[in-house]
């Protein structure tokens, strides 16, 4: 099959880059001929190493830039002979709907975070793929019918992002909790300081790490800094592969208000974590419904503080949830994630034949 992936741009640090880059990637090795076409990024060499072709095509949100992008893309889905077309982004979703129309080539669309306000504009695919059944239900509430919806749950394991990286545990102070995410609110990072604040008054040697960078992290630097455990939170910014400080860590941690089926989980649960998280949205699918991790009420700090403080003063209900963690974790596999989008492809293709036979 020849799969055209299409985003904004392929820089790193944005889940639905990495989601993407991920099944690309999986699926060029399943041995289809996949190309991406974007503004171009961090990951372009990485697609080229895994037999992914790189097309740019520019998709800034500027009218004349986007007529231009229309008429290159165009020229690109009819020229390099597409079976299917799948966006990833909303931008890329409207500028490939009246393509794959004039074309007869089916469109697929994946919803990675339903919450924003312009998510709906992804139900112009032919077949629209949500990464949990949560964001499934979220946009059948919001108008796109179940007939055209198709469940992936997200998975990492396997992903070429990860192949050839050093896999040495980082060091860090145990007991060790560690945040992985962006800063913003929706991740419930206030939540979790205040419920670190009272595991580390009950257990001073306790750590707290966060990764990430966001707009809030500022805000957030100077809240830790007025508490009491300030001086045992380490706010460590940005990391290209946190997997090395997931390895060093004892308890992942994700406080979430609001996420549709997060990346990190998965990688969390690669590297042993034993995890607690909210149970929001896709969190639960990715922890199979709290076999696999901890769930706790969001915008609960109490409710955290006590699973956290659990785990930090019982060894065993620490190793046991660590050993928790790895329960049917085949099913995070990003091939798995890359054969089921393959059967969505398939269905698409088979919907746009009928559509295409039906007398006008």
């Amino acid at each position: 099959m020849r799969i055209l992936q299409l985003l904004n741009h392929t820089r790193r640090l944005n889940g639905h880059v990495h989601a993407a880059v991920d099944l690309a990637c999986a699926q060029a090795k399943l041995g289809h001929s996949v190309a991406m076409a974007s503004g171009g990024g961090d990951f372009d060499a990485l697609l080229a190493a895994n037999g992914v072709e790189t097309r740019l095509v520019n998709q800034e949100r500027r009218p004349a830039t986007l007529v231009k992008g229309l008429g290159v893309l165009y020229r690109l889905v009819r020229d390099w002979k597409a079976d299917v077309v799948h966006a990833h982004m909303m931008t890329s979703a409207v500028l490939a709907w009246p393509i794959c129309k004039s074309l007869g080539i089916p469109l697929v669309t994946t919803v990675h975070n339903e919450f924003e306000k312009g998510s709906i504009l992804m139900g112009l695919g032919t077949r629209v793929v949500a990464v949990s059944a949560a964001v499934g239900q979220s946009m059948q509430k919001r108008g796109i019918s179940k007939s055209r919806l198709s469940v992936v749950l997200n998975g990492t394991i396997g992903s070429a992002r990860f192949e050839g990286k050093d896999r040495t545990p980082r060091r860090l102070e145990s007991p060790a909790i560690i945040f992985v995410g962006g800063q913003h609110p929706r991740k419930g990072i206030p939540d979790l300081l205040a419920a670190f604040n009272i595991v580390h008054n009950k257990n001073p040697a306790t750590r707290l790490y966060v990764l990430g960078d966001g707009p809030y992290l500022d805000t957030y630097v100077n809240q830790a800094s007025t508490m009491e455990c300030g001086s045992a939170v380490t706010f460590m910014g940005a990391q290209d592969d946190p997997f090395p400080f997931l390895l060093g860590a004892d308890i992942f941690v994700l406080p979430s208000h609001a996420d549709p089926a997060p990346l990190v989980l998965s990688e969390a649960r690669e590297a042993g974590c034993a995890i607690v998280a909210t149970d929001v949205d896709g969190i639960p699918e990715l922890l199979e419904g709290g076999k696999a991790g901890i769930l706790v009420p969001a915008r609960d700090p109490l409710r955290l503080a006590e699973a956290l403080c659990t785990l930090v003063e019982n060894a065993e209900a620490l190793q046991e949830w660590r050993n928790k963690s790895q329960f049917n974790i085949e099913q995070l596999r990003i091939e798995r994630v890359a054969r089921q989008t393959l059967e969505v492809y398939a269905v698409a293709r088979r919907q746009i034949r009928g559509q295409s036979s039906e007398p006008v």
